[in-house]
């Protein structure tokens, strides 16, 4: 069995963003290639584009969950009020577990957003940085509630 939490921080410390390790992390689960699972996310690193709101890896398990467990029918509002409740629980576990799910809170910043220029993935932005234990934890929540894939 495949460890997700190691393969999601081992992603991040590659240089993914939070985002893409947690997509990842499940890539062969949800049928794709690396490259577009990376593609899929790439833009909701950072709080979607470095604006700092929803963690990128919370937005990974979203997008994991929905290919997965994901509605195509606009009228199957049983399947979208399901979809809601599993990503409300994975959530509200997530925020738990780390004390949000925005990102700006946990990175502690006092702004908003940031620039679109990404930071260099040097030793000190590691040092500062949580993400990568955040994309475990965000994978190994998903592991589980999705029992153990």
């Amino acid at each position: 069995m495949k460890n997700h939490k190691e393969l999601a921080k081992s992603y991040f410390l590659e240089g993914y963003n939070c985002a893409q390790s947690v997509v990842l992390a499940f890539h062969e689960e949800l049928g794709l290639d690396k490259e577009t699972a990376a593609r899929l996310a790439s833009a909701f690193g950072g709080g979607m584009g470095r604006l700092r709101e929803v963690c990128g890896t919370v937005s990974g398990m979203s997008l994991v969950l929905g290919l997965l467990h994901g509605y195509s029918d606009p009228k199957d509002l049983e399947g979208k009020k399901a979809l809601y409740s599993q990503m409300q629980q994975l959530a509200h576990t997530f925020r738990d577990h780390n004390g949000s799910i925005v990102c700006r809170e946990l990175l502690g910043l006092g702004h908003h957003s940031d620039g679109p220029a990404p930071l260099a993935r040097t030793p000190e932005y590691y040092k500062k940085r949580p993400c990568a234990d955040l994309a475990a934890d965000a994978a190994g929540i998903l592991e589980q509630f999705l029992g153990g894939i």
